[in-house]
């Protein structure tokens, strides 16, 4: 792959020269994991628009507060990372990513979760933790690829039952939100891997009381049988 790593002490735009590499598939200007710096880039210009041969755009750690609408030209895209920002939403234009499988946007300012967001058919991982989310949209039933949903260190009070149609999930974090009860259906969720990995499902400071948290730690049967067991009341 075509790949272009642009790295440095502070990076506050992007170098011009970049948009007239329209071959570029990879393009990473977020900082070093290890090196805890932040860049300071406060937006993406709208010549990213240009790189229609992008697969992979990582701009973690900047500051950006706005994306582009010209995001969504990027149709090959597969892979973004947008985490540790200062975003609180998303152009709708960002819907047209039909390819985009791996989206991380944790550590920003969303307050809902963007409705751009449940019309990325192809999504498989979507790490949306450590945002200010109250609420998630219906519409989420769209997601029906969806292997792993990252909601820790939310403001989230209910799930909508259609989350429970979610049914390829294997991992669902919603630990220390504000969850009082689960929808009726979650035990449904099958493929949630209880049995062989206690993190794949982290219900851990939520104020649970239906199912109540002992029932949870039974995992999707246990959760079954409780609300059957209320139905059957």
């Amino acid at each position: 792959k075509k790949k272009l790593k642009i790295s440095g002490r502070e990076l506050l735009s992007v170098p011009t020269q970049v948009f007239g590499l329209d071959q570029l598939q990879v393009l990473e200007m977020s900082p070093e994991r290890e090196s805890c710096l932040r860049y300071r880039m406060e937006q993406l210009p709208q010549e990213i628009g240009r790189l229609r041969n992008l697969t992979c755009l990582y701009v973690d750690s900047n500051n950006l507060k706005k994306i582009p609408a010209e995001i969504g030209t990027l149709r090959r895209l597969e892979r973004l990372t947008l985490s540790n920002n200062s975003l609180s939403s998303l152009p709708a234009e960002m819907g047209a990513l039909q390819r985009l499988h791996s989206l991380h946007l944790a550590n920003n300012s969303f307050t809902e979760l963007p409705a751009p967001l449940c019309q990325l058919r192809s999504l498989t991982f979507l790490d949306v933790s450590d945002n200010k989310i109250a609420t998630i949209p219906s519409s989420i039933r769209h997601l029906e690829k969806l292997e792993t949903l990252l909601l820790l260190f939310n403001s989230l009070e209910s799930l909508p039952e259609d989350v429970c149609l979610l049914r390829n999930l294997h991992t669902l974090w919603l630990g220390n939100n504000h969850l009082r009860s689960l929808p009726a259906a979650f035990g449904e969720l099958v493929n949630l891997d209880w049995g062989y990995n206690h993190c794949s499902c982290n219900f851990e400071g939520n104020p649970l009381e239906s199912p109540p948290p002992e029932v949870c730690s039974r995992g999707p049967e246990g959760i079954r049988d409780y609300f059957s067991s209320l139905r059957g009341i």
